[in-house]
């Protein structure tokens, strides 16, 4: 615990070091900053720095992980030529890894290689996506997004694929969104979930969404039953599983309503009129929407974490575009002490059966 707790402390106080002045940074319709500038280069070696230090905590784990040994047990199976549950392109991976080594049991290799890459388009989206990249690394942390990347290795690897891939939503990039999704897919096909969200979540709201979006959260409780069914075909190993069991996350729907008021209370001022931010905030009112309805659905969070993640954005941006200091002030501290509470209730239940990722161990000290 002490060693996550750490490593917040000092990864956000070198995010904030990082300035949105000369840096490239997504502006909705107006273009990209992206000259070479002094400031830059400073933003950029910090932007290192918290690559660093979160990739090694990341790549030197050693059984931290509810599906750490589970996963060298498919790596080895996938040696034995035994089937296995996982897709193909993670196979394949698996595969060409063991060629490399000439060692069945790889598994550090390939973990290492998710914990590279899953870094490396946490940190990427929140520098060209996010107005204020030190808040958003705090959230990122505090949230649990990064921590659970620990433990749902191929999981995490396609979140944050679907994170940077909301910048091609919002640039209207079509065809280069597809295909991250496809290939992000190949390794976690819950991605393709995002194929329908995230174009939905571009809509603006109208009486015809506001409709549409009734009727959603209606059929949710209506035909419950034949969303389950479509459901279990392809998540049949889900059906009357420990996940199963219809509970619902009173935790996250207070988080995601408390997300929605906050934004709401600004739109006007800071959001309406910014296409980034409107994107955002459809897809924290998405999430909120599966949560409350969407309770009936194993493990919903798998779904809701596609949406809700987009707080990391959201929140830094409207905070940052604030103009009465008093009450930048105000949120900011209110904000960060509101995640600060959501991070030691999430410490608290992360040495959980289903979790387990405390304590960390590593393989240079373990």
């Amino acid at each position: 615990m002490a060693v996550y707790i750490s490593l917040t402390i000092i990864v956000t106080l070198l995010g904030f070091f990082v300035a949105t002045s000369g840096r490239t940074v997504l502006l909705d319709n107006h273009g990209e900053i992206c000259d070479f500038t002094k400031q830059k280069a400073f933003n950029l070696g910090f932007v290192f720095m918290v690559f660093m230090l979160l990739f090694g905590v990341s790549v030197c784990r050693i059984a931290v992980g509810n599906d750490y040994w589970v996963y060298r047990d498919y790596i080895l199976k996938i040696a034995a030529g035994r089937h296995v549950a996982t897709e193909f392109g993670f196979n394949y991976l698996v595969k060409f890894c063991q060629f490399l080594t000439q060692n069945d049991e790889c598994y550090l290799l390939v973990l290492g290689i998710f914990s590279l890459a899953t870094v490396y388009l946490f940190v990427k989206a929140m520098y060209e996506q996010s107005l204020w990249f030190g808040m958003s690394v705090y959230l990122l942390l505090t949230g649990g997004y990064y921590f659970l990347s620990l433990n749902s290795v191929r999981y995490y690897f396609a979140v944050a694929i679907a994170l940077v891939a909301m910048r091609q939503v919002i640039k209207g990039e079509w065809i280069k969104f597809v295909l991250m999704v496809l290939v992000g897919a190949c390794f976690h096909k819950s991605l393709l979930i995002i194929l329908v969200l995230y174009p939905l979540a571009r809509l603006k709201w109208n009486r015809w969404v506001m409709g549409g979006a009734i009727a959603l959260c209606a059929s949710l409780v209506v035909f419950k039953d034949l969303y389950r069914k479509l459901l279990f075909l392809v998540y049949p190993y889900y059906e009357n599983s420990m996940f199963d069991d219809g509970s619902v996350s009173v935790v996250n729907i207070l988080k995601g309503a408390a997300i929605v008021g906050f934004a709401l209370f600004y739109y006007r001022k800071y959001i309406k009129d910014s296409e980034a931010d409107r994107f955002y905030l459809n897809l924290q009112i998405g999430a909120l929407m599966l949560y409350c309805f969407g309770s009936f659905i194993p493990e919903v969070s798998r779904i809701g974490y596609y949406l809700n993640i987009s707080l990391v954005f959201l929140i830094p941006n409207v905070l940052k575009k604030i103009e009465n200091r008093k009450a930048k002030i105000f949120f900011t501290v209110a904000i960060m002490l509101a995640f600060a509470g959501y991070f030691a209730f999430f410490l608290k239940g992360a040495d959980s059966v289903d979790i387990r990722i405390i304590p960390y161990r590593n393989w240079i000290f373990n």
